[in-house]
Parts: structure tokens; C-alpha cells; sequence
């Protein structure tokens, strides 16, 4: 069974040989940490670690052009610079790749700066779609792995243009624009898929929200309801009507208060369940039987924390998942750099051999009282 054959099966809950080998990928700190602890800097790391291919169509939905990235200030401390989004921000140079910049200004303020920002997104730019789209076309025809599209953002994006706090507010002190904007994203998502998926066989969707953090949304469901779900719906009979019926939308955080939301607009996946958030993906299959698709869901504190811990937290998930089907394991984020690299390959090694026996595993679990299923 090929990737393609291996993942279609997969989320149409079919018998596989076993469920895809993927992982949403590393931080740029862990990697550096694993080639100080045995990882080769000389090869490519999905075939180093035995994971299946993947690729994306990759359609250009970001700014055109972006904006001028410049540095305002500089210090040993930190640095002030406007970024290619063009939010300003403050960056500080300890904590690596996971510590978060100091927001100073966000480029969307009003309707008068939304009006001279949205010409960026120019669904109708070149750029839109690669070069040699006729040839990559031709090799897609005849691929063996999945492909996948973005299916864009409706909160995500105007979050980061406008801010979280000042896009929570605006909701209520200037509804029409948040509406305008939303309806312009919904056209302009529109716009840059269709040819693709009038075009190329693709197999699912990745949309982006990130809209939760540990204890829920960062809206209400109510505005969800209000301000998104008639679009998502709108963008989603795009995608179903080309015969994609996997569509995954990424947040991090709790979404449990979402995911009505989503699969009532027709988004029937999403990743990468966070642990910390309390997240739980048996709970989530018993509860939405096969409605719903996941990837992720393995904590990436389990990851940190060595052997037992990392086959307690599989033992506990993997054989009752792999053998229901419509789920694929991987870390419930990037793979942070408190992973040691020794840790992940014990990880992978042993996420490997449960899938591909989930019926023993599932002995293992229940004799150590492990199983909740």
C-alpha cells in the first residue's frame, strides 16, 4: 500500500496496512540540540526517520508584497523591527524560538488602513500559484502520496493583522468592518483554490485558525456562529464539490466548544489537539465516532520527560486509535527542544511498532490498567 492509498483509507476509515507515519515537524532549537546528540546534519530528515511523504500544492495565500522587514531598534537585549505581515514587535534575544515578541503595533486599525492593507491580498497576483504549474500538474497526475491545499483563515489571519485584543473588541464596536473583512477572505480564499481544485486530484485541506487557548475559545461560539460559519461553509462546498472530503482546520488550545462549529460547517478534522489543553482524543472518538478526523494528540511533555512516560501516554491512546482508523499520530505541536533526541527516537521507534500491531498493544495496555477504551 502506497502513502496516498495508506492516508485515503486512513480518513475514509478503511483497513490499511497501518495508519501514516507523519509529524508536524521541529522547532529550529531542537534540531540544533539532536545534531549535538547524534542526529546527522547530512540527511534529509523524512527519510531518516521513516516517516511517509506528504506534500502541499503550494498556493501562495500571503501578502503581495509583503512588507519591507526592517529593523527600528537593537540592543544586546532584544530588537524592534516590522515584520513582513507588518505588525511591529519587540523580540527578545534569550529563550530561543519559543518565546513570544512583545506585540507594539499591528498594521490594521481601521477601515481606512483594512481598505489599503487588503490590496496585498490580490487573489489574482502571478504569484498566486508556482511556476511550471502545467508540469507539476503532470506529476501530481500520477503521484503515490497525498496532496494537500490551504484552505486559509478567517479569524487567525485578521487576529495577527489586528491584534487579539483589538479584534476582540472590534467585533462589538465595529461589527461591519469584522464582517467585511471575513467577506473578503472568504472571496479571496475562493478565488486562489478554485483552479487548483478544478485542476488536481487533491486529497485534503489544511485551513488555519488558531483560535484557543487552554480554557476554551478566544471568541465566543456565539460570534463564531455569527461571523464565520456561513463562510466556512461557502469555502468548504468549494473544496467538497472537487470531491476533498478531508478537511482539517490547525488550532492549538481547547477546541471542544469549536468542533460542533466545524463539522457543522462541513470541516469534518483538526490538529493538532493539544494535551495541555485538555484535550483528549479517545474521549473525542467515542464522542464524534467517525464525523471526525484528527492528527496529533501525543503530549509533547510525555516527549520530554523519557521512556516511561512517552510508553504510558502511547499505550494509552495508539492501539484504540490506529484500529478505529480517521487518525494520524504526531506530536501535539512542533517538536519542542526539551525533547531529547534520544527521547523522540524512542518515540518513533515504538509509535511505529504499536501501529503496526495495535492488537498486542492493546493486551499491553489493558494488563497495566493503561487501556480507556
Amino acid at each position: 500500500m502506497n502513502a496516498r492509498e495508506r492516508f485515503l483509507n486512513t480518513m475514509h476509515f478503511k483497513g490499511t496496512d497501518r495508519c501514516p507515519w507523519w509529524e508536524m515537524w521541529y522547532w529550529g532549537d531542537t534540531l540544533q540540540r539532536w545534531y549535538g546528540e547524534g542526529l546527522p546534519r547530512d540527511v534529509h530528515l523524512i527519510e531518516y526517520f521513516g516517516v511517509d511523504r506528504r506534500e502541499s500544492i503550494g498556493i501562495n495565500q500571503g501578502l503581495v508584497p509583503g512588507f519591507e522587514e526592517k529593523t527600528i531598534e537593537e540592543t544586546d537585549e532584544y530588537r524592534v523591527f516590522v515584520r513582513s505581515d507588518g505588525v511591529k514587535c519587540k523580540q527578545f534575544k534569550t529563550g530561543g524560538v519559543r518565546t513570544m515578541p512583545h506585540w507594539i503595533e499591528f498594521p490594521v486599525k481601521d477601515r481606512a488602513s483594512w481598505n489599503e492593507f487588503r490590496k496585498r491580498l490580490d487573489p489574482h497576483s502571478p504569484v498566486r500559484y508556482p511556476l511550471w504549474w502545467e508540469e507539476k500538474k503532470m506529476i501530481w497526475a500520477n503521484r503515490d502520496y497525498p496532496l494537500s491545499i490551504g484552505g486559509g483563515s478567517l479569524y487567525g489571519w485578521p487576529r495577527n493583522w489586528i491584534g487579539m485584543e483589538n479584534l476582540a473588541v472590534m467585533f462589538y464596536d465595529d461589527p461591519m468592518l469584522v464582517h467585511d473583512i471575513m467577506e473578503y477572505l472568504t472571496e479571496f480564499i475562493i478565488a486562489t483554490v478554485q483552479k487548483a481544485v478544478q485542476e488536481v486530484r487533491i486529497d485534503y485541506v489544511l485551513m488555519w485558525e488558531d483560535m484557543s487557548f487552554k480554557s476554551g475559545p478566544l471568541i465566543s461560539p456565539k460570534l463564531v456562529r455569527e461571523f464565520m460559519l456561513p463562510r466556512y461553509k461557502r469555502i468548504v462546498n468549494v473544496f467538497r464539490s472537487a470531491g476533498i472530503d478531508a478537511i482539517f482546520v490547525d488550532s492549538d488550545g481547547n477546541v471542544d466548544e469549536l468542533i460542533p462549529i466545524w463539522l457543522e460547517a462541513g470541516i469534518n478534522g483538526t490538529y493538532p489537539l493539544e494535551i495541555a489543553a485538555g484535550t483528549d482524543i479517545v474521549a473525542l472518538r467515542k464522542k464524534y465516532g467517525r464525523d471526525l478526523l484528527m492528527i496529533g494528540g501525543i503530549d509533547k511533555r510525555a516527549m520530554a520527560a523519557g521512556p516511561e512516560a512517552i510508553r504510558r501516554e502511547l499505550l494509552s491512546k495508539l492501539p484504540f486509535m490506529a484500529k478505529q482508523g480517521g487518525y494520524i499520530p504526531w506530536c501535539d505541536h512542533l517538536v519542542p527542544p526539551d525533547v531529547s533526541f534520544r527521547n523522540y527516537m524512542y518515540y518513533l521507534n515504538l509509535m511505529k511498532d504499536i501501529t503496526l500491531d495495535p492488537d498486542r498493544y492493546a493486551y499491553e495496555a489493558e494488563r497495566e490498567g493503561l487501556a480507556r477504551w
